[in-house]
């Protein structure tokens, strides 16, 4: 069942380095379990018990949490070939810290934690790629979570938005971005309202800063928008 999966298992940075074939081989003897949700089912719950790390195979979810006021705050859109569960999944807590939350149908992968440190009973030699890429996933995620307390720090909208946009145009080194996020999921992620944030774009449009449409945005003026998101934080 999961070799039509196997494309997008490999994608996934735990099994990068490690060739098609032996990854079918570790999953025989991850003998890991194949979990089917619907849009806007919980993948799993914040304070639930923690034992396996997901895959997303199909679909799209969020991973949220809800301040103290109620409000949900998205922390990442996680994607086919993303993992989640892997910061907890070996600290003294053993819970979810978050739910994960279907946007649309999901097909995901769970893997055990014993499995991913035990030593495995067939001595496979790509146990040791495999723990290496665990600890890669572990660092770049603690930059990505330092990285959304950095918007997080931001007062202003417009200081949240514009370095955002920045961050995006850096990465692309383009004009053009297309955002990984719809309206309202990166309303979400920079922890602001969705009219504040479509009011906002509209006003950096009317400045002459950008243009868009749906999630494709075109920079007119870099050094404006660089400037504004020195400003505003």
């Amino acid at each position: 069942m999961l070799k039509k999966h196997l494309e997008t298992i490999s994608k996934n940075i735990l099994f990068s380095g490690i060739k098609p074939e032996e990854i079918t081989k570790m999953l025989d003897c991850f003998q890991p379990r194949l979990y089917e949700a619907q849009k806007s089912w919980y993948i799993v719950t914040n304070g639930e018990d923690c034992e396996e790390l997901g895959i997303l195979l199909e679909g799209e979810a969020a991973v949220c949490k809800e301040n103290p006021a109620g409000n949900r705050v998205v922390i990442i859109i996680l994607k086919p070939a993303d993992v989640f569960g892997e910061v907890v999944a070996f600290s003294s807590h053993n819970k979810w810290p978050a739910t994960v939350e279907a946007l649309e149908d999901c097909k995901v992968l769970f893997i055990k934690k014993k499995r991913i440190v035990e030593e495995c009973e067939k001595m496979c030699p790509w146990h040791r790629k495999l723990i290496y890429n665990y600890l890669k996933i572990i660092s770049e995620k603690a930059i990505m979570l330092n990285k959304k307390v950095e918007y997080l720090t931001i007062k202003s909208t417009r200081g949240r938005v514009c370095t955002y946009l920045l961050e995006r145009y850096k990465k692309t080194e383009g004009q053009h971005i297309r955002l990984p996020l719809n309206r309202n999921e990166l309303a979400d992620y920079l922890n602001i309202a969705r009219p504040s944030l479509s009011r906002e774009l509209c006003r950096l449009r009317n400045e002459g800063v950008i243009d868009f449409h749906l999630t494709m945005v075109r920079i007119l003026d870099i050094e404006a928008l660089k400037l504004m998101s020195v400003q505003e934080n």
